[in-house]
Order: C-alpha cells, then structure tokens, then sequence
C-alpha cells in the first residue's frame, strides 16, 4: 500500500479549518518525500467518522445537528487537496481503543507515515489521547506529526473568531447564514427530498416545494437562497423555515418557492410556475439542494391572505437581489491566510 498522511475527525461542514489540515498535510506529504524519508511522495488521506460518534457513544441522545452528508464531505475534501475520502465507521470496537492501540491501527491499516490535526484533537477511549501523546506517539512509531494552530475569521460584526463546526451550528441555529459561509468558505447547504404538501403556496401564486431533510436547519425564518435542481441549474428560492403562523394549525416546514424567471420576479402579473412544469422532473421525489444566502426576516403572523401576499411578493424581489451571493470556496493549493477576513 503507498504511504500516506492521514487526517481523523468527523470533518462535519468541511470549513476553513479543515482546509488547513489539508494544505498542512499536502506539505509534510511533499517535505517527507523531499528529505528522502519515503521513496513516494505520501497520499492525503482525509479519514472521516460517519456517522458521529456520538450515536454510538450516547445512543440515548441526540447526537450533533449534521452540517453536511458524507457525500458533502467527501467531495469537498477532495476540492481542498485530499487525495482520498475514507468513511470511519464508529464501532464501540474503535472508540474503545487505547490512544496508542487507535493510532497504530491507523499506520497499519493506511501505512501512515504522517498524520495532522487540529489543536484540540482528542482521540482513543474516553478521548484520553491528546496532542501531546499524539506527538510522543508518533515520535514512538516513527509517524511524523504535526499539530495546525487555529484558524480565525472575521465576522460581519467585525468579531474575530476561531473556526470551528460548533461555531456553525451555533451561527445557523440563530439564522447568522452569512456568518456561517464565512467560516465555511461557501454558502450553508443542505439537501433533501421533495415531499408532498398542502399546496397553499399555489393558492397564493407562489408554488413551494416542501422538503425533507435530515440537515441542521436554521432558526425559523425567511431565508434568500439558491436552489441546486436535479440537472445542475441555479435558481434563485425563497425558502421558509418553520411554521406558517397566518395558517392555523401548521405543522413546521421547509419550503422553497424556486424563482425560475428571476428577471420578473415578484410581478404580479406573472403566474408563478412550479417546477414540475420541467422537463423531466416530477412533481415529488427528488432531490433538491438549498444554500442559504441571507436571512430576510422572522416569521410574521399577517392579518390576511393579501398582506401576505404582498409580503411574498417583497421576500421574492429581495431573494433575487441576494441569491448570487455567494462566498468562494476554499483555495486548493494557495496558502489559507491565518485569520480569514469577511468579503
């Protein structure tokens, strides 16, 4: 098996931070084939648990809301720079593991020769591993190590921050999409199914395709986001977390009312088409990716049909004006600057 330089986490959003563990690894890959300590130059080899150990660790509770699908990661880890993604499973087998029996399965099973993480990395039984072991044991297994400071970001706010998956769940539980991309290096993005629904948005001429998903969801809102359809086109959506308070006895939903012709949205005079008036696309059971842009407001509970109507009409118009955008995805192969500035 070729050598390699491995990264473990649940690597969950795949953000600025994890970038780093990717460029810091491509370069002991490239440093320990240049010092002549492989013949090959290493592998990336980005290892991520999937699902998040703590359904395994705590099964009667609920684990961390997921910001991404292993598909997600995997593909963004390979934009980044890894050379491959690898599913972790976490059986009680793994996570049980004494920190130096963990990390003598990873140099036996990837020939590691390397291996990077993040300051407060924590592995083996009861997370009893730390950098500092982890160093002393690499040290022990002739694996090179090396440990990645952290990585701030500027907010909108002017705040500086350090980034981190815990920081994106927070800033996208209270509706802060905008923050969110920053740390990530792009919009928020969820996918999931459309689902059957009440059809009280065609009533209203404006069509939405109810969604299910499994994703973390922002707090209850109005949100401007892209919608992704099954064949690759980008439509501006408005998309509505939560209750419907103007209708009485709502369950909460996910919807989106995908603007195809953005160029006349919110006129009046134009019967909005749902999307099941494409080609090729059925009215439910397909896949359906948001990423979230802006959010345009809370919730209102409007007096009648027509003042929320009107509302619509403006939610739309706004949804246009935001939903390019977007933020950059992290850079490939130029250096990540150690504190990230806002756009």
């Amino acid at each position: 098996m070729e050598p390699s330089v491995v990264i473990v986490g649940v690597l969950d959003g795949v953000h600025w931070a994890h970038g780093r563990l990717v460029q810091r690894a491509r370069a002991l890959a490239r440093s320990l084939a240049g010092d002549g300590s492989v013949a090959k130059t290493p592998r990336v080899v980005a290892l991520s648990f999937d699902p998040h150990p703590q359904t395994t660790l705590r099964p009667e509770a609920l684990p961390p809301a997921r910001l991404s699908t292993f598909d997600q990661r995997r593909a963004w880890l390979r934009e980044a720079g890894a050379d491959e993604v690898v599913a972790l499973s976490p059986t009680k087998e793994l996570l049980s593991q004494d920190p130096l029996t963990f990390v003598q399965s990873l140099r036996t099973r990837f020939n590691a020769v390397g291996m990077v993480e993040g300051h407060d990395f924590r592995f083996g039984q009861k997370r009893a591993g730390d950098t500092t072991l982890l160093q002393w044991l690499g040290t022990k297994l002739g694996m090179a190590v090396e440990i990645v400071q952290p990585v701030e970001a500027v907010l909108h706010d002017h705040s500086v921050v350090t980034v981190s998956s815990s920081l994106v769940r927070w800033l996208i539980t209270h509706g802060r999409v905008g923050d969110a991309a920053l740390l990530l290096g792009r919009a928020y993005e969820i996918t999931g199914t459309v689902v059957q629904g009440d059809r009280r948005g065609r009533q209203l001429n404006f069509p939405t395709a109810n969604i299910r998903t499994e994703h973390h969801l922002p707090v209850a809102g109005v949100y401007a986001c892209s919608a992704v359809l099954p064949n690759g086109a980008v439509h501006p959506a408005a998309v509505n977390v939560g209750a419907r308070p103007t209708f009485e006895n709502a369950p909460p939903t996910l919807e989106a009312h995908v603007i195809l012709s953005p160029d006349r949205a919110g006129d009046d005079s134009v019967i909005a088409k749902p999307w099941s008036t494409l080609p090729d696309l059925p009215e439910y059971g397909w896949e359906i990716r948001l990423r979230f842009h802006h959010m345009l407001r809370d919730q209102v509970k409007f007096a009648s049909l027509d003042a929320l109507k009107a509302q619509l009409a403006r939610d739309v118009r706004r949804t246009v004006e935001f939903g390019s955008d977007a933020v950059s995805p992290p850079p490939v192969s130029t250096s990540l600057p150690e504190t990230i500035s806002r756009t």
